[in-house]
């Protein structure tokens, strides 16, 4: 009998804090034009020459920075995630993949028809649609299937970026973090991964998703100003407003009392531990801050979990 498969899917992230590593990692990445959409004639001598002589060096540091024995938190919390999912739900089989990096997408899938698997759900886990995340995982999905003789039948979870499931976990689990502070902030700051705004001229709902996001959780805390942001801003282009370090740095400057969660990743990464829990800490409290907390994601937690086997059982209807 055929069963059922769940391949739950993150970003990715290298095999290791080095700069030759990261930039195994980074060629890849950067090179999907799902990510950066200039013409190759243009890009690739720039991310070969400039880009991937100066930035792995770099970057490598701050891995180094959040490695841990597991090896990179994203990769061990997303293997954590289908480990849980696994144990939630024992009449499917769940698997892993990172969309850049290992375990890769066209390996898993060809493990889970292996398996028996004759129908399998893509659970890519951003809750934003954004081209270059969600939609890059599908094109990866799609060279996937052209390699199998024998392909089995496909399901894609859509984006929950205003699923009540979806900002029910986000709710508990941040009123349970900050329910925990040593102090009660005045101001809650909601950072989403950044994208060039040319993106969204051209029609990608990934900053009208964000925006739902904060406005549906923003609701949540009614007593709490709530702001959002957006962070990791990359080469000359215009990107989204307001930067979430140029809003550290003005709440700092009031000598505000802060806490900053990411509600847009589904696991704690270098972009939350490195660049919001280390460097977006040193920027607020030398602008003058008073308190500061990074949040966590909601990661393999009972109300992420929850939230993640609620959207996979629906998006499983009729086949379980």
């Amino acid at each position: 009998m055929s069963r059922i498969g769940v391949l739950v899917v993150n970003l990715g992230t290298p095999d290791a804090p080095t700069p030759q590593a990261v930039r195994r990692y980074l060629a890849e990445f950067l090179s999907d034009r799902r990510v950066v959409e200039l013409p190759p004639l243009l890009w690739q001598p720039i991310l070969r020459g400039a880009v991937l002589t100066t930035r792995p060096r770099k970057s490598a540091e701050a891995y180094a920075q959040v490695w841990s024995e597991q090896g990179s938190p994203l990769a061990a919390i997303t293997a954590e995630q289908a480990a849980a999912l696994q144990q939630r739900m024992p009449e499917v089989t769940v698997r892993h993949a990172m969309r850049y990096g290992r375990p890769a997408i066209a390996g898993e899938l060809a493990a889970l028809k292996q398996a028996g698997c004759e129908r399998v759900l893509i659970a890519p886990l951003y809750p934003q649609y954004s081209g270059a995340t969600t939609a890059s995982v599908l094109d990866a999905l799609g060279d996937a299937v052209k390699r199998l003789r024998w392909a089995p039948a496909l399901r894609t979870l859509p984006p929950y970026y205003d699923d009540p499931a979806y900002i029910a976990a986000l709710a508990a689990d941040l009123s349970r973090q900050l329910e925990a502070l040593s102090f009660a902030p005045d101001v809650l700051l909601l950072s989403f991964h950044g994208m060039p705004e040319r993106t969204r001229a051209l029609g990608d709902p990934y900053h009208d998703h964000c925006r739902e996001t904060a406005r549906l959780v923003a609701e949540r805390f009614p007593g709490l100003r709530v702001e959002t942001s957006f962070q990791s801003r990359f080469g000359r282009a215009k990107w989204l407003e307001p930067a979430t370090d140029a809003v550290l740095a003005a709440e700092g400057a009031r000598g505000s009392k802060l806490a900053v969660a990411a509600p847009g990743f589904s696991a704690d990464c270098l972009e939350t531990l490195e660049e919001l829990a280390i460097r977006g800490r040193e920027q607020f409290l030398a602008a003058g801050g008073k308190e500061f907390a990074a949040l966590a994601c909601l990661n393999a937690g009972e109300a992420g979990m929850a939230m993640i086997e609620a959207l996979v059982r629906r998006e499983l209807a009729g086949w379980i």
